[in-house]
């Protein structure tokens, strides 16, 4: 079959376009998932194992799938890891359909996901790199984001009415038809390979010298090794912040209204997401991520300060539009200053390194807010007749507390990084290893014009 070979941004549209279908699909399972689990267990621990399986897996074999990738034709890498995963979802369903299904196939299944996404994500995100002409990574980065923010929000909303209307087996096929959506646009398209770079060369021999080639390549650059001790710190508290959110408004309202005020915050991640794929916002993009670390930490203050549902509905959908500023921010700087062909490892050990802080924080979260912060702000309390006056005395008034002391994090991570002169001046002081991927040389479409807009890149 003849793949189509697009000019300019043409073949990063087509590839996108599956995976966005193929991500709204995937959080119409993880929540139905969810769901089985919960109401065939009625316990919050094995629901939380999900969670766990579906994220330890693919962090811990980040450095050798990494490197696999980039050994790899990264378009098939897409195409059979977005086949394996619906081939799990289909047997997920059997399973359902015939009275077999049990926890631990979840957990399996959601782990077999977790490795197959660790060796996806870096072959996309590489990929664009080779797809997109420079000035457009930050809109293609933001795209990719939104695609995700997508599949997060749509889906829960999507879910519910479906598996009333076709059951929890329905939604799975669904999902499985995505999964075959995705895998027909990369069977439709042609992802180059990049030229091999001086760092790739010189690492080349056993699978474990080129996986070792991430952690180097990062190594020698201690701007972006800062950047990634930055978001190690600002992971562990978002881990925090988000895990808290369910207690945090069921300590003084309903379920119902937690929906709405998890629905804005995930709008949040659509529209900062949504601004970035049009403007390729912000142009200084060091500035994207520290600056939005500092305005981070005015937000979980605001989520902390009064038990009010519109007030902490608000927070959060700017916590999360900073969140894809940052984010998108960082990306672009790492698909800019890496050489295409040697991201798979980078941003493998990239990954690895930057949320290795999550899980820590989504275990210690409970604890320290039943433990520690709890007795603070009840009745009576150490600090009912002081911190008390401001915030409140009650339940869910320490978590607000909470929030407002790991605020201090993230705005103490930023001015450590503007500090810093190799994180603060990582985009002058590191060259561009990404230029504009050459036009196709079929003569079939004319070479698009060069992009002259002054948009800039930006994206993490």
């Amino acid at each position: 079959m003849r793949r189509l070979r697009l000019a300019g941004f043409g073949t990063f549209e087509v590839v996108w376009s599956g995976q966005l279908i193929s991500y709204i699909g995937s959080g119409l399972t993880n929540f139905a998932l969810g769901v089985w689990v919960y109401q065939r267990t009625g316990s919050v621990t094995q629901f939380a194992l999900i969670a766990f399986f579906a994220g330890l897996p693919g962090l811990l074999a980040a450095p050798l799938t990494g490197a696999l990738v980039d050994r790899w034709d990264r378009r098939l890498v897409m195409l059979w890891c977005d086949l394996g995963s619906g081939l799990r979802t289909l047997v997920v369903a059997l399973l359902l359909m015939a009275g077999a299904l049990r926890t631990w196939h979840v957990y399996v299944a959601v782990a077999v996901v977790s490795l197959l996404r660790s060796l996806h994500l870096p072959a996309y995100i590489a990929a664009t790199s080779t797809l997109v002409p420079k000035a457009q990574i930050g809109r293609a980065s933001g795209m990719m984001q939104l695609a995700q923010a997508a599949g997060d929000t749509m889906a829960p909303l999507f879910a519910g009415l479906m598996i009333g209307a076709i059951g929890m087996a329905g939604v799975l096929l669904v999902d499985f038809a995505t999964f075959l959506f995705a895998v027909l646009t990369l069977a439709l398209v042609e992802v180059p390979r990049p030229p091999l770079s001086a760092e790739a060369q010189a690492a080349r021999g056993s699978l474990l010298r080129e996986a070792a080639l991430g952690w180097t390549f990062v190594k020698a650059r201690p701007g972006l090794l800062g950047l990634l001790m930055y978001f190690a710190m600002t992971n562990l508290v978002f881990s925090i912040a988000m895990v808290l959110v369910v207690p945090l408004v069921l300590s003084f309202s309903t379920p119902a209204v937690l929906g709405r005020v998890q629905a804005a915050a995930s709008f949040g991640l659509v529209a900062g997401s949504l601004l970035i794929s049009i403007t390729g916002w912000p142009r200084r993009r060091i500035h994207g991520v520290l600056g939005g670390g500092l305005l981070l930490s005015v937000m979980l203050v605001v989520v902390g300060l009064r038990p009010n549902a519109p007030l902490i509905a608000a927070g959060l959908f700017l916590l999360l539009f900073l969140a894809a500023i940052v984010n998108g921010s960082s990306q672009a700087i790492w698909q800019l200053k890496v050489p295409a062909d040697v991201q798979g490892r980078v941003f493998a050990v990239r990954r690895m390194l930057a949320q290795f802080t999550a899980p820590a924080g989504q275990i210690a979260a409970g604890p320290l807010a039943d433990r520690c912060f709890r007795p603070l702000l009840v009745a009576g309390g150490p600090l009912a007749a002081s911190v008390g006056r401001v915030l409140g005395v009650g339940p869910g008034r320490g978590i607000g507390l909470f929030y407002l002391c790991i605020a201090a994090v993230p705005l103490l991570s930023s001015l450590w990084g503007y500090a810093q002169p190799r994180v603060r001046k990582v985009e002058d002081e590191l060259p561009d290893a990404l230029e504009t991927p050459a036009a196709p040389t079929s003569p079939d479409p004319p070479p698009a014009a060069p992009v002259t807009s002054p948009a800039p890149a930006g994206g993490h």
